[in-house]
């Protein structure tokens, strides 16, 4: 019997434009809060800071630590035609990237970027926007060049520059991504302190944010979506603390869809645990409704675009019904949404009670 796929269409939702918040609010912790008990669909409304009231001794809070770098740069091809060179990842051998418009550079052409000496050719273009360049000098030299000279990457729907620092999360550690991990934006070092003296254990993992987060859904079902591979790391620490409190019966908090993705993709290679030796590689988990979580218990997490990824994940955690009950009453609420908007946590709030 052929299994009966998913239409996109039932993941859309109508947003009215004012709703799109344009800029982080300030402070951080004081963005609004959803709580939305995972089992029954029921809501409650809060602020942010409040999540330390959901948090209980015990709780483990993992949060990823990747740090965005300034990856959208400005090159020239040979002809002086202008381009826009979007940064994806580096393999080393060359990077991966998205370069706007795409029409206006070929196979084998050179690019050279402001007055430096840095220049890369253009190695492979890939049938679905992908371009693969070399550059002639190291990465280290590649990503001193864009964080002097490159803008942050902010999505498309935010229309005003930020301040590089409000494009990061407080914990922000280790270079690497292309896009934040927006969930953790309205922690506050303060709030994260009292958090810790509750006796809420936080635990840091790494995934690099890229073309696998932020890419739309372009298929008319969501089971045909592939999603691009990113980095990602657990340290041996990260997962002996995480499974610890598996065993314990302790829960584990993923703070956004990055973190529950690293979690979820590395258990899924290992028969439902996490290495104890820790992990380093790429994970390209896409979860869809039937996915069977085996890690997770309670996911923080925005408010996210219609028809993508990160909205059929929220789906498949909660219910596509729950989840755009939930996002009907943030519209009628006047919510702020997508990456600087404001959050909803997700968890079995009835039974924890």
């Amino acid at each position: 019997m052929i299994a009966q796929k998913t239409p996109l269409s039932l993941f859309d939702y109508d947003l009215p434009l004012s709703l799109i918040a344009q800029s982080p609010q300030e402070p951080r912790d004081h963005s609004r809060l959803m709580i939305v008990d995972r089992e029954t669909g029921a809501w409650q409304h809060k602020q942010f800071f409040e999540i330390q009231d959901e948090l209980k001794a015990g709780d483990v809070l993992v949060i990823n630590q990747t740090k965005v770098f300034r990856a959208r740069l400005h090159a020239q091809t040979k002809e002086r035609a202008s381009v826009e060179v979007f940064l994806l990842r580096d393999y080393g051998t060359h990077w991966q990237t998205l370069i706007r418009p795409g029409k206006k550079v070929k196979e084998g052409e050179s690019l050279f970027f402001g007055e430096s000496q840095i220049k890369a050719s253009v190695s492979h273009k890939h049938p679905d926007g992908i371009v693969d360049i070399s550059f002639d000098c190291s990465s280290a030299e590649v990503l001193a060049y864009a964080n002097q000279h490159g803008e942050v990457p902010v999505p498309p729907y935010i229309h005003v520059q930020p301040d590089p620092d409000r494009y990061q999360t407080v914990y922000a550690d280790k270079i690497g991504s292309v896009a934040a991990p927006t969930a953790g934006f309205h922690f506050t070092s303060e709030l994260l302190e009292a958090i810790s003296k509750k006796g809420v254990e936080i635990v840091p993992i790494t995934l690099h944010v890229g073309i696998g987060t932020f890419r739309p859904i372009q298929t008319e079902y969501i089971e045909d979506h592939v999603m691009h591979a990113e980095w990602a790391e657990i340290t041996s620490d990260s997962a002996r603390a995480i499974m610890k409190a598996k065993q314990e019966g302790r829960r584990v908090i993923a703070v956004g869809t990055t973190s529950l993705r690293t979690l979820e993709g590395v258990a899924n290679m290992f028969g439902g645990t996490l290495s104890l030796e820790g992990f380093s590689g790429d994970i390209n988990l896409y979860i869809c409704p039937g996915f069977t979580f085996q890690i997770v218990d309670a996911l923080l997490t925005n408010f996210h675009l219609p028809k993508s990824s990160l909205l059929v994940l929220a789906s498949a955690f909660a219910g596509r019904e729950h989840i755009l009950a939930a996002y009907k009453e943030a519209i009628d609420q006047g919510y702020r949404f997508f990456s600087f908007g404001d959050a909803m946590f997700i968890a079995k709030i009835s039974s924890y009670r």
